[in-house]
């Protein structure tokens, strides 16, 4: 287990589909490994008289192929498997999200890893985003990021719950406080708790830390160094390390009445974040 130095702290800080033209159309639909594709083909040559028999239908059989492939996509989800059925739906939910979720240990939780195949550099010429993990409770689930969020093109990954409350992930540039750190940086080279908190302080919690930090801590996990920060109000529990050339910053925030009856799971939620 990490050491880890306490100290309470009180600071003021500044801080679809492509329609190919046929007059003679048939639906063709393939079930294959659980996905369902639908296919269009065009029969042979007819009589004169039954291609125009054919091309006065061609708009319904168009409509057609459009139900049977609807249809044949609600197949996929139903009659493949069920995990495989809702691995489809979710994906098609949170367009581009790769799921990282595992099963629920035996109190109910889940730990989520950041998937290696998951997209997301922010900014040109950045290294690969190494893997970070954290458990939640089993209600918690992914929710999609927008770049209009607080934080911007910065925010990696959010989680919610609708009971206990919600946490996103920053992921930022060292260069943002020096120069000079390469691409090994440690929080510590970024330096001490007091500079963190207050340069990311508003673009966490969306307001001045001036007055709200509540408490501080300095633990070390596998000889990676975390800051760990409790704000209020709002309701906030911010972890920060560093690793390759990035700094992470992960938040957990919630209402006043979540935060009375779910703060023992909100502060374990903050304290299990790790960058593998």
């Amino acid at each position: 287990m990490g050491t880890t130095l306490f100290t309470s702290c009180s600071f003021s800080w500044r801080f679809h589909r492509q329609i190919i033209p046929s007059n003679h159309l048939l639906a063709q639909s393939s079930l294959e490994s659980g996905i369902s594709r639908a296919k269009v083909t065009a029969d042979s040559g007819e009589s004169e008289l039954v291609g125009g028999e054919i091309g006065k239908c061609s708009g319904l059989m168009k409509r057609r192929s459009v139900l049977v492939s609807g249809v044949s996509l609600m197949s996929s989800a139903v009659l493949g498997s069920p995990r495989e059925g809702l691995a489809v739906v979710k994906q098609g939910l949170l367009a581009g999200r790769i799921p990282g979720l595992s099963e629920p240990d035996e109190q109910g939780w889940r730990t989520y890893r950041r998937p290696d195949e998951k997209s997301g550099g922010h900014g040109v010429g950045w290294s690969p985003i190494i893997p970070y993990a954290f458990s939640v409770p089993q209600d918690w689930e992914e929710v999609p990021v927008s770049i209009a969020d607080l934080g911007g093109t910065e925010i990696d990954l959010r989680f919610g719950s609708p009971k206990e409350g919600r946490l996103f992930v920053i992921v930022a540039p060292v260069l943002r406080f020096a120069d000079d750190l390469g691409d090994n940086a440690t929080i510590e080279r970024i330096g001490p708790p007091e500079k963190v908190i207050n340069a990311f302080g508003p673009e966490v919690i969306g307001e001045n830390v001036e007055g709200k930090v509540l408490s501080m801590n300095v633990a070390e996990h596998l000889g990676r160094t975390y800051y760990q920060f409790e704000l209020e109000p709002p309701h906030a529990l911010i972890t920060a390390t560093a690793a390759g050339n990035r700094l992470y910053l992960f938040n957990v925030t919630a209402s006043g009445l979540q935060w009375k009856r779910h703060y023992n799971d909100l502060k374990r939620i903050a304290e299990s974040f790790r960058v593998i």
